[in-house]
């Protein structure tokens, strides 16, 4: 009955807000009033165990309404709640935050999901941010000082478990010998391949597994920039990730005034020297993931760059140099995951499909660098983009192609829609950075 209260003061909220944004299409008001009702039709609650499902001692967010996908997942959520706190939902937003903070309590880690089978390994560690937004629509002190501890929880599982011998973090799994064995076969099965000229051994299957479920680990499951070496690499966006959640921390310190500032500051100006250093490629001045093992940088570039400029890293030559080389990863509805190279497989992280996060890095670290009619640009893409795909089929999707403007992804499963998860809240934020930018709201 609550959420149905919010829901109605939600649509209240959102007809004062279209009356002050009257100059929105009417389509674009249609579909954001499709998001005030449908976001607050994906909180469960569940606080018992079942035989799949972890139980959580506060609402939580999913990303669909129906279907698939109706478990509480990692990185999605922190785009699920930029959408919530953009609709006033700062209480949601903070039940996500807990959630997670539970999680992080009880295993260590935050898992990919909260269903059972996800348990073998994490997702890109966004809880520091999700935190950090909650806070500061808070201002709850002692809130924060209790995430504090945990988050710093977290931060000791990526500097112990997931930790390079260069210094630098990659993604790894924390499955068993079974587990690795099941995982093989069912993604063998999704990416439509055949190992076995390859895999000839026990040990073989082991090895190719858990590169892919390192792969899963990373939320791009699966795509080509690691050629199924997940665990060699050195990825842009986890190591950008890092960097933020240690400059959250540094920030928090400050905030609570524990005398731990410069100490946080110090691993994050480490991890950036670092960044520059592995990372970045002076031939044609743009940054890859890097390979450790075998000293040598991905051949792919990847939408996984513009976390690189979300968190400020680059230099503003850096910046320019990414900017001069858009075109290899925007296209005319948005910005692809990879740029296009030929592959044997069929990746859903990898060209042409256009995916929330990616989009939203792209227009956030563009207009932190000042390139706002870029950035600008690429926000008009996405929001167009998706309030075509709501008006030909009345539902949001989880991915749609860069090239059509449709949902006709690449795709390894059947996708699912209505999907109020990053895709609303990243449509939200990009209807909210036009009206900010172009001020064509008033």
């Amino acid at each position: 009955m609550k959420r149905i209260i919010f829901g109605i003061a939600m649509m209240a909220a959102l007809c004062c807000c279209t009356t002050a944004h009257d100059t929105l299409s009417q389509d674009e008001q249609e579909l954001r009033g499709h998001i005030a009702q449908g976001m607050p039709q994906t909180v469960r609650e569940m606080h018992v165990d079942d035989q799949d499902v972890i139980a959580l001692p506060l609402p939580y967010s999913v990303p669909t309404i129906r279907g698939m996908f109706q478990e509480m997942y990692y990185w999605d959520t922190y785009y699920t709640n930029e959408g919530l706190l953009l609709l006033g939902d700062v209480e949601q937003a903070r039940n996500n935050v807990d959630n997670i903070l539970y999680m992080v309590e009880h295993f260590g880690y935050m898992p990919n999901g909260t269903h059972k089978a996800l348990l073998n390994r994490s997702q890109p560690p966004y809880s520091c941010m999700m935190a950090r937004s909650v806070y500061e629509k808070t201002g709850d002190k002692e809130w924060l000082a209790k995430a504090y501890a945990t988050l710093e929880k977290e931060h000791r599982f990526w500097m112990t478990e997931r930790i390079a011998p260069n210094g630098l973090n990659r993604y790894g799994h924390c499955a068993t010998d079974k587990e690795l064995v099941g995982f093989y076969g069912a993604i063998s099965g999704r990416l439509r391949t055949d190992r076995s000229e390859s895999v000839t051994s026990m040990a073989d299957t082991l090895k190719a597994s858990a590169h892919w479920l390192a792969e899963a680990e990373s939320g791009w499951d699966f795509n080509p920039r690691y050629s199924q070496r997940c665990m060699d690499f050195n990825p842009v966006d986890l190591n950008a990730l890092l960097y933020i959640f240690e400059r959250n921390m540094a920030w928090f310190s400050k905030e609570l005034g524990n005398g731990r500032a410069a100490e946080w500051n110090g691993l994050a100006d480490n991890r950036k020297s670092l960044i520059q250093k592995y990372c970045y490629n002076p031939k044609d001045g743009l940054f890859y993931d890097y390979d450790f093992v075998n000293d040598c940088w991905s051949t792919v570039l990847s939408g996984g760059v513009f976390n690189l400029m979300h968190a400020g890293i680059m230099t503003k030559k850096q910046a320019k140099a990414m900017v001069a080389a858009l075109p290899r990863l925007e296209k005319e509805h948005g910005v692809a995951a990879c740029e296009d190279i030929p592959s044997e497989l069929t990746y859903q992280w990898a060209f042409p499909n256009a995916w929330a996060a990616i989009n939203y890095m792209a227009i956030s670290g563009m207009d932190r660098y000042g390139f706002r009619e870029d950035a600008r640009r690429l926000a008009r893409k996405y929001l167009d983009s998706n309030v075509r795909q709501f008006k030909e089929t009345g539902v949001l999707w989880e991915k749609y192609n860069a090239t059509s403007g449709r949902n006709d992804a690449a795709a390894e499963y059947a996708t699912p829609g209505d999907f109020m998860g990053w895709t609303a809240g990243v449509v939200l934020f990009t209807m909210d950075y036009l009206c900010r930018e172009l001020d064509f709201c008033n």
